[in-house]
């Protein structure tokens, strides 16, 4: 009973998702036409000797499947589940067959579908569009994706978490949303801050994130330290998310 109630549960939340197009735009589309935008300027498709031959468009497919997370996990999760709590829908769950935890996990994976539908339209357009290759890591890639996913949703749930309403997750988000936006490479990429700065990011999960995706798409495996830092992140916001969640 508890696992058809857990069904249950992610199909209502999905029909409720796929209501919010402003949540899809942003968490699926927006970062494509950010990376479009900017691969429309002739001099972010001129290749830089200074970067190994790399054009700016080529650092930007990363940044592109890095803001979708941010999106996700920070702008569109927190103010649901905080929402839901603010009007007693998991007080009322826990009366019922379906444990409040279907509900968290429902939400997840629906946010991590998404931001697997982002990346997919970011590579694929960067591909098209404007020649980016392909990452040559695949496994590493692909491996830095989900880790980074993990510690993005972890973060989601933290301020989901420490947020007593709706309007308090969006406002804790709102300054969440620019260091990570920052720390992501958004609006200057990672690999072109000055050196101490980019020490500096690399110590955080998006930073970490985008200088092991840059290493996958270059051929190689991400450095084991950038994962050693999305992965000790992933762990730290798990346990406060545990630790501080709660359902009423």
């Amino acid at each position: 009973m508890a696992a058809s109630a857990s069904i249950a549960v992610f199909k209502a939340e999905a029909r409720l998702f796929g209501r919010e197009p402003g949540n899809i735009f942003w968490i699926v589309v927006a970062p494509t036409v950010l990376l479009t935008i900017l691969g429309l300027i002739p001099a972010f498709r001129e290749a830089d000797p200074a970067r190994g031959g790399l054009r700016t468009i080529d650092l930007y497919v990363p940044v592109a499947l890095l803001m979708a997370t941010i999106m996700a996990c920070i702008q569109s999760m927190p103010p649901v589940l905080s929402g839901y709590r603010e009007r007693g829908i998991l007080r009322r769950m826990s009366t019922t067959p379906v444990r409040p935890a279907a509900l968290l996990a429902a939400q997840m994976v629906l946010h991590g579908v998404a931001m697997l539908g982002s990346a997919v339209l970011a590579l694929t357009v960067g591909r098209v569009a404007f020649g980016v290759a392909l990452p040559d890591q695949i496994a590493g890639y692909a491996l830095t994706l989900f880790l980074t996913m993990l510690s993005t949703l972890a973060l989601g749930a933290v301020l989901a978490a420490v947020a007593r309403n709706a309007k308090v997750a969006t406002a804790i988000g709102s300054v969440a949303f620019i260091l990570m936006m920052f720390t992501a490479g958004v609006w200057v990429p990672v690999q072109v801050m000055p050196d101490l700065l980019q020490r500096i990011v690399e110590f955080t999960p998006l930073g970490a994130a985008s200088m092991a995706l840059a290493e996958a798409s270059g051929g190689g495996w991400p450095s084991w330290s950038h994962l050693a830092v999305v992965v000790l992140w992933s762990a730290v916001l798990a346990g406060a998310a545990v630790r501080w969640f709660r359902w009423e």
